[in-house]
Parts: structure tokens; sequence; C-alpha cells
């Protein structure tokens, strides 16, 4: 479960992370009157639960309450990357020096966590890496010994942090153990003018399977959910929404987490987390689609399936039922394995719809996807 930048700024505060003053409001009124209270000038910041916000109009500068007031009437309301802004925080304009950048993420692969650093905050960290890799630091934390005085120590220095932000370090590891997280990230974390270490924006992601251990951020966090998601979620889909352009759909929670990474690996990226299950009925097919096709960073869609239990006949009635009841509008590639393959792809062969394809291989599938989202 993901949180809202409030909620994150909040647990910070709890753990002794120092924050610029801020308030939250769904109101334009009362944005006047907490810009007022913050000194007359405020940074206006849309609460949705995606990145890239400010490159989105998300985060503006408000220079007195009047204009704060402008600012929320116009934010509120709108439509971020497919996240509907239903309520903004006024934070307290900082004199930034520097930024930083900092995170603790569970690694699955090493089964562990791992600390994430660099001196280039500000940024998307993903840029980072990809043009300056040697700017990012990655130290694996001991999940017995946590992050001691020491540890923090190491990190900040491997990645070229002051030293005032190793006490900071040390708190945003008991944020992760104690509220049961699978991440923490401050970014940018800042050192202010006046030598003052601040976090500045937050995000954090909770443990579904400790949501009964966190009902007051759960409840909470779900009011203004991604509407994608709750449209599944009443269809009874697993979905889970991501940052990215290629829609995927495929039957096994393991398959889809492999097909995600082949089309991360083709150059593109996944747009969602799709699981049908163990079947694939026309009517399952269809309330995917819908979903995946409303989303408008879509590009093209791409379905994976291993038929078993489920036979890819089966799989692909229910696809051809499913484009004939959605209207398909953008490309899709059909990759079947398994029980009853070959007639699945006659099957679809015989409906030739333009915008469906079919492959062999799931890197032959993702290959094309991919290709047909960069050229869309």
């Amino acid at each position: 479960m993901d949180l809202y930048e409030h909620q994150a700024r909040q647990l910070f505060e709890e753990h002794g992370i120092p924050v610029p003053r801020a308030e939250v409001t769904d109101s334009p009124q009362e944005a006047r009157g907490i810009a007022r209270r913050l000194g007359g000038r405020a940074v206006v910041k849309a609460q949705v639960k995606t990145g890239g916000r400010g490159k989105a109009g998300g985060v503006r500068f408000a220079a007195d309450p009047a204009a704060a007031e402008l600012t929320a009437r116009q934010m509120l309301g709108t439509d971020i990357k497919g996240h509907r802004v239903g309520t903004v925080m006024l934070a307290e304009p900082v004199d930034v020096a520097e930024e930083f950048y900092v995170s603790y993420v569970l690694d699955r692969t090493a089964g562990g966590f791992l600390a994430i650093a660099s001196a280039q905050g500000g940024m998307e960290i993903e840029d980072v890496a990809a043009t300056r890799p040697e700017a990012v630091a990655r130290i694996p934390v001991d999940r017995a010994e946590g992050v001691t005085s020491a540890t923090a120590q190491e990190i900040a220095a491997t990645a070229g942090l002051p030293p005032q932000t190793v006490d900071v370090l040390m708190r945003l590891w008991q944020v992760l153990v104690r509220e049961d997280a699978l991440l923490v990230e401050v970014n940018p974390l800042v050192r202010t003018g006046q030598g003052q270490i601040l976090a500045l924006d937050g995000k954090v992601t909770l443990d579904d399977n400790a949501r009964f251990r966190q009902a007051r951020l759960g409840e909470h966090g779900e009011r203004h959910q991604d509407p994608l998601e709750a449209a599944a979620a009443e269809r009874g889909l697993t979905y889970v929404r991501l940052d990215g352009e290629v829609g995927v759909i495929g039957n096994g929670a393991g398959l889809v987490m492999s097909t995600l990474d082949v089309v991360a690996g083709c150059g593109a990226r996944p747009a969602n987390f799709l699981d049908i299950g163990g079947g694939a009925s026309a009517q399952v097919m269809a309330d995917g689609l819908s979903v995946i096709l409303s989303d408008p960073a879509v590009k093209s869609v791409l379905v994976n399936v291993f038929g078993g239990i489920t036979a890819c006949d089966a799989v692909a009635e229910g696809i051809v039922s499913a484009v004939d009841t959605v209207r398909l509008t953008k490309p899709l590639v059909v990759r079947l394995d398994g029980n009853n393959a070959a007639r699945g792809r006659a099957i679809l062969g015989e409906r030739a719809h333009p915008l469906v394809e079919h492959a062999t291989t799931m890197d032959g599938a993702a290959r094309r996807a991919a290709e047909l989202a960069h050229t869309a």
C-alpha cells in the first residue's frame, strides 16, 4: 500500500526526521488560511500516488495567500497521470543549498534490504542511475543488525552525503522497521542555507500483509485511491497500476512478474500488473482489457498466457469475445503456450482482428509490444 506524501511526512515527524511545516486540505479557501499561517508564501503540492508530479504541474509555488487559494482551486479535481487530485498539501518554502537522495528498499533477489543513496537528489533516481551510475551508492543492510551509527556513516560516506545526514539515515530505517514498510524514500533530502537537514518529499510503501497493524494509515490512504485500481477491484481483478506504456495481462502472479521483467528488458516500461488467475473467460478478458485501455499512458497491450488448467483455446475465445465487446483502440500482442496453444493461435488467426497479433515466445511478444508502444 503506497502512502500519500503527507502520510509519509507524518511518519517522518513521528520518528524525529525534520520536515518543513505543512498542512493538508481539500478546500481552496482553507488553502489561503494555511498559507497565511505558514508566513504567506507556500509550496502547493498535489497529493497523488504517482511520480513526476512536478513535471505534470502538481507542485507549484504560491507567493501569497491569494495565490495559494487560486493554485489550490486550479489543482484540486484535476488529473495527474490518471490520478485525481483530491487533496493538496501546502508546505513552507525552504532555502535549499544542496539536494540528496536516500531510500531503503526490499531487495527480493537478495532476500534483504538495500540502502540506495546519492548526492544527486531532486531528480528521478532512475535518470541519475542511467546517466551517472557511479553517483548512486547501493549498500546491503544486514537484516539482523539493521542501520547502526556505523552503517549510516558508511552509507553517507559511500554516497558522498554530509555527516549531518547520519541521524536521518538511522531514523529512516526505524520508519521502515516499525511501520512495516517495504520502501521508504526521501527525494530530496536537503541541506538548507542555514545548514539544517530536512526531508522535503517522501514516499513510503507499506506491506499489505501488515494492514491490520497500520489501519490508521490504510483507511485514509484508500480515500482517493487510483481510479483504475478501484475499477479493477470492483471487477474482482488483481491489478496494480505502474508508470509505463505497455499494458500486461497474464495468468498467475509469477508469470505476470516475469513478463514485467521481460518487457523492461526490451526497453519499454510496464503500465500495470494484471493477473487474471486460472480463468480467462470472455468477461474476465473484457474487464481486464477495459481497465487497461482506460489508462491513457498505455500504447500497446501484451497478453501472456500459459495454458494449464485453463486451455489456450478457451483463452483465445475469451480474447475474441472481449475485443468484440471492448472497443480495442491499442495494438494487442498475444502469446499463448501450453495446453491447446496451437488451437488458440488458430482461433486468433481466424478472427484476424487488425489490431491483434500473436507471438510464439514471451521474448518475441514482449519485443513486439515494446516496438508497437514506441511507434504509437
